[in-house]
């Protein structure tokens, strides 16, 4: 071994060079930051590369499972209702004539309780706590295209275009480093640039929202409503294979907004922003949720669900988040499974790194995808079949009448929707639903 290689590795690595690092991470979004917060923290020297300038907003619902509320405070986030979080109890759902209040249950694994936070303040959190561990942040640093090595095909660094906050213009400049992670989201240019295209046989989802000036703004509960109906008319009410949210933010505001699945005849037939206001008019009056109370136009976002694009990785680049569609297809939850991925590459590039040869971090850097499908493959394949059947109106019609009014079994489907259960030790359910997730297949 040389001496460079046995070397520990320091508590912040000195940087490369103003424009070179261990690793590039594309996108200062959840996954993203907390991949560059575990790279940093670990003693690799690491890039953080954002297209956007802090705060900036996102689409999202801004509700967080006991899931996500883990990784927050693993990073060490403050999480403090001082440091202006909404702590939430559980889950209302409401459908078939019946509303049903469900508490986040009592886990070793995960707390009991959620959390609120508008995206555009969220990320930038997350960004900073990257920083604070020795990431090296670009804001308004729009990356292009890959840099690759003719030799090997692998991707060895990113163009990109900077931005300084003071001028419009743009100067061109290069990144390089032995391994990139695409963090860049839903539409993940570099992947696309390294020939990873989504897969048409993956569920897909969409989500629209916006937020309302409203007194339900201190909500102990995310709201869940199972049926949304299409009441524009004319002719009968129409079921939408779809649900809505309302979530209070604790600042005088909801977030109000729907999510559809893909498997619908109607998903390209309807415009969702008018499904939303129509669905928005016909809730109670004193909610405030009317035109006037509006704060932001109508917004929507692409929802990629159970792996819809792979490899997660391949010659050199790393796919986390939504780059490599790990959105749960039960319930369109994301942050979650952007932080959890981020966390889990970290591990494997920090492991990589400490490979002596080439060949022996390659073959580090394929046990990614291994361990993405291991952890989440099972429960995935299952959610994709959850979303066929939902996307039937009538399936969901008859699921909310029936399977409201059994207490023990919403239970069950809350712990199955959110994926929150203790790998040992659990309960029934958590026995049962964890037997389930390990006989699927993890496509």
């Amino acid at each position: 071994m040389t001496e460079s290689q046995s070397q520990p590795l320091s508590e912040h690595a000195a940087p490369l060079s103003e424009h070179s690092a261990d690793v590039i991470v594309v996108g200062a979004g959840p996954a993203g930051s907390t991949t560059a917060y575990y790279l940093a923290k670990a003693g690799l020297d690491v890039l953080l590369l954002e297209k956007t300038a802090f705060p900036r907003e996102k689409v999202c619902g801004d509700g967080l499972t006991p899931r996500a509320t883990k990784q927050l405070v693993s990073m060490g986030i403050d999480i403090s209702e001082e440091a202006g979080w909404l702590r939430n109890k559980g889950l209302r759902i409401i459908g078939g004539g019946v509303r049903l209040q469900l508490d986040w249950p009592e886990l070793a694994s995960y707390p009991d309780y959620g959390l609120v936070r508008k995206r555009d303040d969220f990320d930038e959190q997350l960004a900073r706590q990257a920083q604070k561990a020795g990431a090296r942040l670009y804001e308004r640093c729009n990356v292009g295209a890959p840099i690759v090595d003719d030799r090997t095909g692998h991707i060895t660094g990113v163009h990109a275009k900077l931005g300084d906050a003071d001028s419009k213009e743009k100067r061109d400049v290069t990144f390089h480093a032995p391994l990139v992670v695409a963090a860049d989201g839903n539409s993940t240019r570099l992947s696309l640039a390294m020939g990873l295209h989504r897969r048409e046989d993956r569920p897909m989802g969409v989500a629209v929202r916006t937020y309302f000036t409203s007194p339900r703004h201190e909500d102990d509960y995310l709201e869940s409503w199972l049926e949304l109906w299409d009441r524009r008319g004319p002719g009968e009410d129409r079921l939408l294979p779809g649900y809505g949210w309302i979530f209070g933010m604790g600042d005088g505001t909801s977030n109000v907004g729907l999510g559809v699945l893909n498997t619908s005849s109607s998903f390209k037939e309807l415009d969702w922003r008018e499904v939303l206001k129509a669905w928005c008019a016909s809730m109670p009056a004193d909610w405030g949720y009317t035109p006037e109370n509006m704060t932001i136009p109508i917004r929507g976002a692409a929802l990629p669900m159970a792996f819809n694009r792979q490899p997660h990785y391949t010659k050199g680049l790393l796919l986390v988040g939504d780059a490599g569609g790990m959105v749960n297809p039960f319930n369109g939850e994301g942050i979650a499974y952007a932080m959890e991925s981020g966390q889990i590459a970290a591990d494997v590039i920090v492991q990589a790194q400490a490979r002596a040869t080439p060949a022996q971090r390659e073959l580090a850097l394929q046990r990614y995808p291994k361990v993405l499908k291991d952890t989440y493959g099972g429960y995935y394949t299952l959610g994709r079949a959850f979303v066929k059947l939902i996307g039937n109106p009538k399936v969901m019609k008859i699921a909310a009448e029936r399977g409201l009014t059994h207490p023990v079994l919403m239970k069950f489907t809350l712990k199955m929707l959110a994926n929150l259960t203790d790998p040992t030790g659990g309960d029934a359910m958590d026995r049962i639903i964890n037997g389930l997730t390990k006989v699927a297949p993890r496509a």
